[in-house]
């Protein structure tokens, strides 16, 4: 799972005695940090380690989303070397 930059929320305190907008309070605060959770956006690093024997190939590329990483076993073959390829497009 890839690292993300979501910092959990500070939650508000909660009251003595039920009071609504302490729940809408943090219902919002939940809801916008799961939406951190959910859309990471840009991530950026300086090394990656992939496993070669567990990526998909161009032969999987009908069930691989937009931008997953797969092993161009066809083209780009040299000296038994594969290409990297990110799926761009369906």
């Amino acid at each position: 799972m890839a690292e993300l930059n979501a910092i959990p929320p500070s939650l508000p305190l909660a009251p003595k005695e039920y009071d609504s907008r302490y729940f809408s309070q943090l219902s919002n605060v939940l809801r916008l940090y799961f939406n951190q959770l959910n859309n990471p956006g840009d991530m950026g690093g300086t090394t990656l380690n992939l496993n070669l024997a567990t990526l998909p190939t161009e032969a999987d590329f009908a069930s691989l989303r937009l931008g997953d990483v797969y092993r161009d076993t066809q083209d780009g073959v040299q000296d038994g070397s594969q290409m990297l390829r990110i799926k761009t497009s369906t």
